[in-house]
C-alpha cells in the first residue's frame, strides 16, 4: 500500500505541473461542495475524521466503514431559479475497502429559443450531470487514501459535452484523532465529447486541507490552502486597477511587493471553524479572502467571502443548512440530509 500512496501523490504532481486555473470552461457542479457541511465552512471538501458520508463523497480517502450503509440527499438553490441537487449511497466490502456511489445535477431553467432571423424556436433547457463512484480505505492507523471516478455530462440544447474526472486524496490522522490533513488532486482528466470541436483542459486543482480538535474544548479549526498548483491568482480588474498611473508625472503607484505577496498568499488559504455544542448541535462559520476580494463591491460594505452553517440530529437524521456569501446580493442556500438504513431496516 506504501507503493499506491506514492504514486497517488506522484500523479497529483505531474498532473499540477501541467495545470492552469484561468480560461477554462467547466460545469459549475466541478465547483458546487456536496457537502452543506462543507460549505458552511467555505471549504470544497473537508478533512475531517469521522463517519459522515456527504465529507466521504467530497474526499474519497474519508470514506471507510464507518459511513457503510448511509445514504445522503442534498439540494442547493443557487441563482436565478437554478437549483442543484444531489444522491449518495455508501457500501464497505471486506477486503476490498468502502465504495460510494453519487449522482448530482445542476438544472439551470429553460430558455427561449430564437433563431439567428430572431424567430422563437421554442424552449429549451440546460444542465449538468456528475457520477461519482469513490473508493476508500484505511491502509493503517494513520494513513488513508481514495479515488472518485466522475463522469461528467453536460447537455445544453441540442449540444453535448462529456468529460471523465478524478479526484485522488490521501489523508493522515494523528493517534489522538485530533489532527488529520488530506492531500488532494482534482478533476484530473480530459473531454471526450466538446460542444464546437474544441477540447479544452479540466479545471484541475491541487490542494491541502487539515483540521485540528481542540483538546477540551468544543471547537474544531478547519483550514485549506487551495490551488496550489499556481501562485498568482490575483484578478486584475480593469475598471479597478490596482495600479495607477500619473498622466503628468508617470508615477505608478499601487501595491508593493510585500503587499502583493500577502495578498497572492490570503486568495490560497481558507479558514472555519466548527462548535458542537451538547454533542447534537453545530455551529459553523467560515472565510475565504479571495472570495471577499474578487466579489466584493466597491461602494458599500458586504459579507462576501463569509459562510455559515448550522447542523444537527432528529432521531437518526442529520440534517445541514448553510449558506455562502458569494455576493451581497446573492447567497446559495445549502441543505442535506444524511442517515443510516440500518436504523431503519
Amino acid at each position: 500500500m506504501r507503493k499506491v500512496i506514492a504514486l497517488l501523490l506522484l500523479m497529483c504532481s505531474v498532473v499540477a505541473v501541467r495545470a492552469q486555473v484561468a480560461g477554462l470552461s467547466r460545469p459549475a457542479l466541478l465547483d458546487m461542495p456536496f457537502s452543506s457541511r462543507a460549505a458552511g465552512l467555505g471549504f470544497d471538501y473537508l478533512s475531517l475524521y469521522g463517519d459522515d458520508l456527504t465529507l466521504g463523497m467530497g474526499n474519497p480517502s474519508l470514506l471507510s466503514d464507518r459511513v457503510n450503509n448511509q445514504v445522503a440527499l442534498g439540494f442547493v438553490n443557487v441563482f436565478a431559479g437554478a437549483n442543484f441537487g444531489s444522491a449518495a449511497y455508501s457500501r464497505t466490502f471486506k477486503n476490498l475497502g468502502s465504495f460510494s456511489f453519487g449522482l448530482q445535477f445542476g438544472s439551470y431553467g429553460r430558455f427561449e429559443g430564437y433563431d439567428e432571423y430572431d424567430q422563437p424556436t421554442g424552449t429549451f433547457s440546460a444542465a449538468d450531470y456528475v457520477m461519482t463512484i469513490g473508493w476508500g480505505r484505511e491502509v493503517d492507523d494513520h494513513v488513508s487514501v481514495g479515488v472518485n471516478f466522475k463522469p461528467v455530462l453536460s447537455h445544453y440544447e441540442s449540444y453535448t459535452a462529456l468529460a471523465v474526472c478524478f479526484d485522488v486524496a490521501a489523508t493522515y490522522v494523528s493517534t489522538s484523532k485530533a489532527f488529520a490533513a488530506t492531500l488532494m488532486g482534482r478533476n484530473i482528466g480530459a473531454q471526450l465529447m466538446t460542444f464546437d470541436g474544441t477540447t479544452e483542459r479540466m479545471p484541475f486543482e491541487l490542494s491541502l486541507a487539515g483540521s485540528y480538535k481542540l483538546q477540551d474544548a468544543p471547537f474544531c479549526l478547519m483550514f485549506a490552502f487551495n490551488d496550489l498548483q499556481t501562485w498568482d491568482l490575483a484578478y486584475e480588474d480593469p475598471l479597478n486597477p490596482s495600479s495607477v498611473t500619473d498622466p503628468f508625472t508617470h508615477e505608478v503607484t499601487g501595491k508593493s511587493d510585500v503587499e502583493r505577496v500577502l495578498d497572492n498568499l490570503g486568495r490560497h488559504v481558507s479558514v472555519g471553524v466548527e462548535v458542537n455544542i451538547k454533542q447534537s448541535l453545530f455551529l459553523r462559520l467560515g472565510y475565504s479572502y479571495r472570495q471577499m476580494v474578487e466579489m466584493k463591491a466597491a461602494d458599500r460594505f458586504n459579507t462576501s467571502g463569509f459562510s455559515f452553517g448550522i447542523g444537527f440530529t432528529v432521531k437518526g437524521f442529520r440534517i445541514a443548512y448553510s449558506r455562502n456569501n458569494y455576493h451581497f446580493s446573492q447567497a446559495p442556500n445549502f441543505i442535506s440530509i444524511t442517515t443510516d438504513l440500518e436504523r431503519f431496516f
